[in-house]
């Protein structure tokens, strides 16, 4: 099992003038560990109930470029980028230029978003979920398209391109990451169009209730003519971890169940405002143990 760090605090001590610097000691920290994916999230605001909404916050796409520039092999990516934020066009065009500077490293996490403080706020519109999961498989068509041989037009009913000229193409196709566990329709756009599926985990969200959903992708699999072993499960453990050496091993341990059924990597956040000293500890205590299940 492969580990990702989801970072999701940006409140260091020293104010906004040591983010930069606190950021790049966290991509030599991660290379130096082992550590597989560094990953932000996809917000304006920072989330209500973990911290204050006026707390710090930065823009995803401009903070994995800069993270491209200070590190040299860990994948990049949003966990996962909101479908109401940008054009898809767009979109393809941010994630392929992250792939070419950062030498073929970038994933597209993608999901249906959901803050709605944030979109009032700054004016993005946010419509129903409904509307929202139909503008997330048309954004997956156009991306997949951008990301092939054909440059023509794309009409859907919320998105018409003219053209889909992306040049240069990424250096390797980005994998597309789904996050979300809807069975009806998210899982089967995960079927459908993705590499990756992304699910929370946690202590109330054990292996059983995964292996629930992993049938319902399979399924859905079986209905598109995909193969679901090709589909990479993926979680976001949403409690905190304590990475030292007890910490590390115990956090291993209730590992071992997910990588019973299936689950390639796990992304942990530090929620602290330190966290190279999170990450140099990952790198201790927990990568090689994780490795080792499979």
């Amino acid at each position: 099992m492969k580990l990702g760090v989801h970072l999701v605090n940006f409140d260091y001590a020293g104010g906004p003038a040591t983010i930069g610097p606190t950021l790049a000691r966290v991509g030599a920290a991660a290379e130096a560990g082992g550590i597989a994916n560094l990953s932000l999230m996809d917000h304006y605001f920072q989330l209500e109930g973990f911290a204050a909404a006026t707390d710090p916050m930065l823009e995803g796409y401009t903070t994995l470029g800069y993270l491209a520039g200070v590190t040299s092999s860990v994948q990049l990516q949003l966990l996962v980028t909101g479908v109401t934020y940008r054009y898809p066009g767009l979109l393809a065009k941010i994630v392929t230029t992250l792939d070419v500077l950062s030498g073929g490293r970038a994933a597209l996490g993608l999901g249906a978003a959901w803050y709605e403080r944030e979109h009032h706020a700054l004016g993005v519109p946010y419509p129903p979920t409904r509307e929202r999961l139909e503008l997330l498989e048309e954004t997956l068509e156009v991306v997949t398209q951008m990301w092939s041989d054909d440059n023509g037009p794309y009409a859907g009913r919320w998105f018409r391109l003219a053209e889909t000229i992306n040049s240069p193409q990424p250096l390797h196709r980005p994998p597309i990451m789904i996050g979300g566990s809807g069975e009806k329709r998210l899982l089967r756009l995960v079927a459908r169009y993705g590499d990756a599926s992304n699910m929370f985990a946690g202590p109330q969200i054990g292996p059983d209730a995964l292996a629930r959903k992993y049938d319902i992708l399979a399924a859905h699999c079986a209905r598109e003519g995909t193969d679901p072993d090709r589909i990479a499960k993926t979680v976001l453990w949403i409690a905190p971890v304590t990475p030292d050496a007890a910490g590390g091993a115990a956090f291993v341990e209730q590992m071992r169940a997910y990588a019973a059924i299936g689950v390639a990597q796990v992304h942990v956040m530090p929620f602290t405002g330190d966290p190279v000293a999170f990450v140099d500890g990952l790198g201790a205590h927990v990568v090689d143990g994780l490795e080792g299940l499979g």
